[in-house]
């Protein structure tokens, strides 16, 4: 099963991606979680990231294709694997349809977490409360809000003309959320 979950910020792609990669026997890779170690390492990759990200900004897609390009070959990945946080913008989808196709892997689903923008914008205050992520103030949150809509939403006909879309109602109860996405992956 290869999957991309697509949705807006604090929609809950992180946690629902964890669940469904239990269930599948996948791995989960999350361009954030990949990121953040980069910056956490404070190698050059990582710091040229940060800066983009503490903007609310999107990191520049030949670095995140290169990223995952080697990512999609470890053998780890030949099983299956959830997308979680990639592809964002349109160029980066047709470079991972162009990354996929050189490795022989194809895409079982693209599922889209929808949710209320409001609620959505408190439950990523109430993360960095949390967390103390620096990527969760209000000002951060509303540009990332402004920059999925913009560059991200246009993945949602992207995928839905290669009939890989799946629309799901991400709020609820964790559980039944998850039973939302594996039954429309039946």
């Amino acid at each position: 099963m290869r999957l991309i979950f697509l949705g807006p910020p604090g929609v809950g792609k992180g946690t629902q991606a964890k669940r469904v990669c239990e269930h599948f026997s996948i791995i989960h890779l999350s361009t954030g979680d990949i990121l953040r170690a980069e910056m956490a390492a404070e190698s050059e990759i990582g710091q040229k990231a940060k800066s983009y990200i503490d903007n609310g900004e999107l990191v520049p897609d030949e670095v995140l294709l290169g990223i995952m390009d080697n990512r999609l070959k470890k053998e780890d990945a030949q099983n299956g694997y959830l997308l979680d946080g990639f592809p964002r913008t349109i160029p980066q989808a047709e470079g991972l349809d162009s990354i996929m196709n050189n490795i022989s892997h194809s895409l079982d689903g693209a599922i889209s977490l929808t949710a209320d923008e409001d609620e959505l914008v408190q439950r990523l205050i109430n993360r960095g409360l949390e967390s103390g992520r620096s990527d969760d103030t209000p000002e951060v949150i509303r540009q990332r809000q402004k920059v999925y809509w913009n560059q991200t939403a246009p993945l949602l006909e992207y995928y839905e003309q290669k009939n890989l879309l799946k629309e799901v109602d991400g709020l609820g109860d964790i559980p039944e959320i998850t039973e939302r996405i594996l039954s429309v992956l039946k």
